[in-house]
């Protein structure tokens, strides 16, 4: 029992998103069928919904894959960096609510943002400053970072190609 325990805590995360994209996929599945009803109706009307309806699963479809995607290749960048002894260490003072102290995620923060602007084409360092930007609350400017380092991930050359 505890083993599986300890396998659910490690797994968590995956388990969750697991979970989500599959009750998107079913909420997907049903809109789909629901618009291919309306379609079938004789009433313009509900043709004309039924229309509308179908474009529900397919933004969602884009949008569940584009995510899965992305945090596919956020956590290759992750384990890469950890293979490399790069990630950013967690060590950084907590509330007693388990919070980040915004003080010193601010002042750890520096630190990264002037190690992105020296090395603007080095993707580890945009991911340490997506971490960075995230433990001081800013998710837009993290996932924003975490974007640019994907990119430049996918474009360094592997080391087959150097």
């Amino acid at each position: 029992m505890g083993s599986l325990w300890n396998a659910f805590k490690q797994n968590r995360t995956k388990i969750w998103v697991g979970a989500v994209t599959l009750l998107l996929v079913l909420y997907l599945v049903v809109t789909f069928e629901r618009s291919i009803l309306l379609l079938s109706d004789a009433n313009l009307v509900a043709k004309g919904i039924g229309a509308a309806y179908l474009v529900l699963p397919i933004i969602g479809a884009w949008a569940l894959i584009r995510e899965l995607v992305f945090g596919a290749r956020t956590e290759k960048m992750a384990k890469v960096l950890e293979a490399e002894g790069g990630l950013p260490v967690d060590n950084l003072p907590r509330t007693p609510g388990g919070r980040i102290v915004r003080a010193a995620a601010d002042a750890e923060f520096e630190k990264y943002r002037v190690e992105a602007e020296a090395a603007p084409e080095d993707w580890r360092s945009w991911f340490r400053l997506s971490c960075a930007y995230d433990a001081a609350g800013d998710r837009k400017r993290a996932r924003e970072s975490m974007r640019d380092a994907v990119r430049l991930f996918r474009t360094e050359p592997t080391a087959a190609e150097r």
